[in-house]
């Protein structure tokens, strides 16, 4: 059986793009993911970033089900301490309502931005997400102490149950949480150097059986480019190294295209933030990528992976997971 691919859209808006038209790109990605065969799609949250788009998944995720059919649509996921728990349990159920067994819910403990932009969307500062996490819950199963002031409001829309909830992690923090409370699991191995399969490991030992998932279920977020060759893979994939640097120097600029970047003066430094980071993108033909997934997948222990594409071509990058579906023989 063919591994179980997925698509974690970051928005992304290349130079040269405006935001509103990087916005309705969303829509013909989602389409062809759902006509490919790709499981789900996802989108993340991110604020403050003028390269990056999904500020607002919620909006993204109503918009990208309203025009597919098959494919599962959601969050990449929710920040929650972003967020008041209760505003999360309505927006989701809403969408569970009117899209019937294709939402899901994906909770993160990270704030998806800087501290300045975090104080103004009032976000804590992460140390109460177990806290939040349990009072999220307690709303969708009328889990509150009888005495508890939340205890007798009314959660709408009601007769309706919130989509499956898949805990997110970098570092494996909300690996055994997730098991515990048998929830599904998703490790962002797009950007984080720490190795998933202890974190994937862990929730497997912890998981118990829910009314959300009967069996554990542990997605790898990976970050690849598919090209037909391996040359016009690595070219493309230039316009990604020097964005990442660039932002992690503290520049903040869109998405450049291949040949600006290719040109583009890099500091020492930044050279070694590209070195140490592109360890993790995996670039090249259609078998070479998917040679890399399934090892990767294989190591991790992963039941999918969830691929998010960078590149300043949005014609590369819808023929990049063309690439990938034929290459893993994917049907809708």
């Amino acid at each position: 059986m063919s591994l179980p691919l997925s698509i974690l859209d970051l928005a992304p808006v290349p130079e040269g793009t405006t935001t509103p038209e990087a916005l309705a790109r969303l829509v013909e990605l989602a389409q062809l993911g759902d006509r490919l065969g790709y499981t789900r799609v996802w989108y993340a949250e991110h604020h403050g970033m003028p390269s990056i788009a999904s500020s607002s998944p919620e909006v993204l995720i109503a918009t990208a089900a309203a025009h597919t059919n098959r494919i599962r649509v959601g969050s990449g996921g929710v920040m929650l301490p972003n967020h008041v728990p209760l505003r999360v349990v309505e927006t989701y159920r809403t969408l569970a309502a009117l899209n019937p067994g294709r939402i899901d819910l994906g909770i993160g403990r990270a704030g998806g931005s800087d501290g300045r932009t975090l104080r103004a969307l009032r976000a804590t500062d992460g140390n109460d997400f177990p806290h939040e996490l349990a009072e999220l819950l307690a709303f969708e199963e009328n889990g509150f102490p009888a005495d508890h002031p939340f205890a007798t409001i009314p959660v709408t829309p009601d007769g309706v149950k919130l989509p499956p909830i898949h805990l997110l992690g970098s570092s494996g923090a909300s690996a055994s949480a997730a098991g515990q409370l048998g929830l599904g699991y998703a490790f962002a191995a797009h950007f984080s150097t720490t190795p998933p399969a202890p974190a994937i490991a862990a929730y497997r030992e912890a998981f118990r059986p829910s009314a959300m998932f009967a069996a554990p279920h542990a997605t790898l977020a990976v970050s690849a480019l598919v090209a037909r060759t391996d040359e016009e893979a690595r070219s493309l994939s230039r316009s990604q190294e020097v964005s990442w640097a660039l932002f992690h120097s503290g520049e903040l600029r869109r998405l450049l295209p291949p040949e600006e970047a290719a040109a583009w003066p890099l500091t020492p430094s930044q050279q070694a933030i590209i070195a140490r980071q592109s360890k993790l993108w995996i670039v090249g033909d259609p078998q070479a990528v998917k040679a890399e997934i399934e090892r990767q997948a294989e190591a991790a222990g992963a039941d999918e992976v969830m691929v998010t594409t960078t590149v300043w071509s949005h014609a590369a990058r819808l023929r990049s997971y063309e690439l990938l579906a034929d290459a893993f023989a994917l049907s809708a």
